[in-house]
């Protein structure tokens, strides 16, 4: 047996809680272990430590299983009837049997010698206090994201002074400000919830000096390009009577260089009550400087203006815990996205969160992590993450024809063996943001861009669509990925087509439990094919079939149930870049 391949441990996601009766256990193999069982019982069957019974537990095969691309997943959930749970494992390949102990490895002679103490896996307790629970609306939830200047401008929304750029088509730049405000977004939510839209993700709408407000001066402001505190106050509630949930971005890793603490820092150097509020490791320093990489203080990216926040000071914890109910309590949001996740510190995120929670437990709180987060998903800190690496296998399949269909299935397993299943169901999901090249930019055409659309709307998470991806709106590299929606041209036949199948694939998100079920299964029925076919499967029952033809061929693929969504599929056969969503024959 390859030793080195099998891995587990009694913790994260390999052995955790699901909830206060169910147990998932996972572990990881080499290929060459085709058959895992699972010995499991309470750890005082046998009586106390040091008794003279032996223990042996319930032997029960794991039949669970994913493939990833080097190893398997085999998976079981169990009902431990005392909420503790001892256990080992038993694995089978085609010459050898081996049992896998918290110490390692032994044959079955070794496993039954007089005298030894097996050290077997341990579930002390499944505490209710130390469930990771996320809130349940969110995976049945509809994200579409929204960068406020360049989504909507509404003249009776304008109240501040500025000179705005005309609204445009095509490329834009850095530093334009196009007017777009939450009187605008407001005016637009009847075409949202047509659309089929229940969550909106507002990029930063506080006081701020440049067009992405990611370089914030007050975060109990909202910005005066945007409107009043009015006008959030009422867009939420107007969202929210249209069943539309609203979520903010938190920048809280920096601040801009106008925060009036910075301020006072930059005036009164070491005398200021707010120089610990920052880190700052030499003084003075040259508050001229565009950029940190002197090392004199920490910033965001080597970007002096944008000067890093000390989230390990008390008062800076205090500040935003209490900016954070404030935002909750006074204007009601559903969400909060941390802006630069990763690099707040822990402690931070646990008393903010906390104080959240103690407020309401059902505020979605995402974390912007581009890369595994478990160490933020243990239940007292983030609820979720933007699921960054989704969008990266997907487009990587796409972009590497070598790749096959198993390796797509094995790249999708590797997103969703990361975490705990309830983190899994509410994974912020996307294939664009303000932060990467627009989807149809990067896919090349709309075939393509609809198939990686229906992987969007077939996966376990939480779907995001970015404003304008519906009608795919171009857009290269940040900034020109935050294009101006041309709203004049939304009657036009193309841009119509494109939105109504959009409308489509949200709807049927919304409608078949199957598409929202964490169980999905390929079909790889041949070695080396870009055929993509498998099954989503929901707990009542229900099925649907998803087949991709990413080949440069036609795919007769035969006929299918109730056709839901299909782009290249006719009378049994799906043609060059096609997608089809069907409801499974019984």
């Amino acid at each position: 047996m390859r030793f080195a391949e099998v891995y587990h441990r009694s913790s994260e996601q390999m052995s955790y809680a699901l909830n206060e009766e169910k147990l998932v256990i996972n572990i990881k193999t080499g290929y060459d272990v085709h058959q895992v069982f699972i010995h499991h019982g309470d750890p005082f069957e046998a009586g106390i430590l040091g008794g003279k019974e032996k223990w042996t537990g319930t032997r029960t095969e794991m039949t669970e299983k994913k493939r990833l691309r080097h190893q398997l997943w085999w998976s079981i959930t169990l009902r431990p009837a005392f909420k503790r749970c001892k256990y080992y494992f038993e694995l089978h390949t085609d010459r050898e049997v081996w049992y896998y102990f918290e110490d390692g490895f032994a044959t079955a002679q070794e496993k039954e010698m007089e005298g030894r103490i097996l050290q077997c896996f341990i579930v002390p307790w499944m505490n209710p206090a130390d469930l990771v629970r996320t809130p349940a609306w969110v995976n049945e939830t509809v994200w579409y994201q929204i960068f406020p200047d360049r989504f909507c401008r509404s003249q009776a929304g304008a109240k501040g002074t500025r000179e705005f750029e005309l609204w445009r088509e095509g490329e834009v730049s850095a530093g334009e400000r196009f007017g777009g405000n939450l009187q605008g977004i407001e005016e637009k939510l009847p075409y949202l919830e047509e659309l089929g839209v229940s969550g909106i993700y507002l990029n930063p709408i506080w006081a701020s000096p440049s067009d992405h407000k990611y370089d914030t001066e007050d975060y109990h402001q909202v910005d005066p390009d945007f409107g009043t505190e009015e006008d959030l106050i009422r867009l939420v509630h107007e969202a929210h009577s249209r069943g539309i949930r609203v979520m903010l971005d938190a920048v809280f890793n920096h601040c801009g260089r106008r925060f009036a603490p910075w301020q006072d820092v930059l005036e009164n150097g070491k005398n200021s009550r707010y120089f610990d509020w920052f880190m700052i490791n030499r003084y003075p320093f040259d508050a001229a400087r565009r950029d940190t990489r002197d090392g004199s203080f920490y910033s965001f990216a080597f970007t002096a203006g944008m000067p890093k926040l000390n989230t390990n000071n008390e008062e800076v914890i205090r500040y935003f815990s209490d900016l954070c109910a404030d935002w909750i309590q006074r204007y009601g949001v559903d969400g909060i996205r941390f802006d630069v996740g990763n690099e707040v510190s822990h402690r931070f995120l646990k008393e903010v969160c906390g104080r959240i929670r103690r407020i309401s437990g059902d505020v979605y709180l995402l974390g912007e992590i581009w890369h595994d987060a478990i160490q933020w998903l243990e239940g007292d800190e983030y609820d979720s993450v933007m699921n960054y690496p989704l969008m990266e296998s997907i487009n990587d399949f796409f972009l590497e024809k070598n790749r096959n269909s198993r390796e797509l299935e094995a790249m999708l397993n590797r997103c969703y063996t990361m975490y705990r299943k309830q983190n899994n169901d509410v994974l912020f999901n996307l294939l664009d943001s303000h932060d990467t090249q627009r989807l149809i930019s990067r896919a090349g055409n709309g075939d393509v861009f609809f198939q990686q659309l229906v992987l969007l709307f077939a996966m376990p998470g939480s779907p995001c669509i970015y404003y304008g991806t519906e009608i795919a709106l171009e857009g290269g590299h940040d900034p020109d990925c935050r294009r101006c929606m041309p709203w004049h041209r939304m009657k036009e036949p193309e841009l119509h087509a494109c939105r109504e199948q959009v409308r489509t694939l949200i709807h049927l998100r919304k409608s078949l439990p199957a598409l929202r079920s964490q169980e999905f299964r390929f079909f790889n029925t041949e070695e080396d094919t870009r055929r993509v076919r498998f099954e989503k499967k929901a707990g009542d029952g229900s099925c649907v079939e998803i087949l991709l033809n990413c080949t440069e061929e036609c795919w007769q693929c035969g006929e299918l149930g109730e056709v839901l969504f299909a782009r290249g599929y006719e009378n049994g056969v799906l043609g060059v870049n096609g997608a089809v969503i069907a409801r499974k024959k019984n």
